[in-house]
């Protein structure tokens, strides 16, 4: 099975976190600004890539699945060792899973705002979707 984490690479946040994550979470997955990937071939959209960090997997008959937000985080981790995969699992877990969504959708939404985070990370850009 491949495997994929995709993030907005031009926010500087969402970029200082996920190499922090893969320095320390050291997944069986790479991960890929969404700017320098085919979405269309992993069936999703620069529109969703841009609300939300996503988890790609392909099967060995190339069936894909994708899945979003604290979602992708949690299936990142599980694919760590000790204690990531742990804390993956719980992240995927309700109750534990219903506030990571809440605190996952007011980080992303405020990340130009964080510390890293850049005015391209709030700056609507025109959708090549549409």
């Amino acid at each position: 099975m491949e495997s994929l984490f995709i993030y907005d690479g031009d926010c500087g946040f969402c970029t200082r976190s996920v190499t922090w994550l893969l320095g320390r979470v050291r997944p069986a997955a790479e991960a890929r600004a969404y700017q320098r990937t085919d979405l269309a071939a992993f069936g999703t959209t620069a529109t969703r890539a841009r609300h939300e960090a996503l988890w790609v997997t392909r099967d060995a008959r190339g069936r894909t699945s994708v899945r979003g937000g604290v979602q992708a985080f949690a299936a990142l981790l599980r694919t760590g060792g000790p204690p990531w995969r742990a804390a993956g699992l719980l992240l995927a877990t309700p109750p534990i899973s219903w506030v990571a969504m809440v605190v996952y959708r007011l980080v992303a939404t405020n990340r130009y705002r964080l510390p890293g985070g850049t005015a391209a990370c709030a700056v609507p850009i025109r959708d090549p979707d549409s």
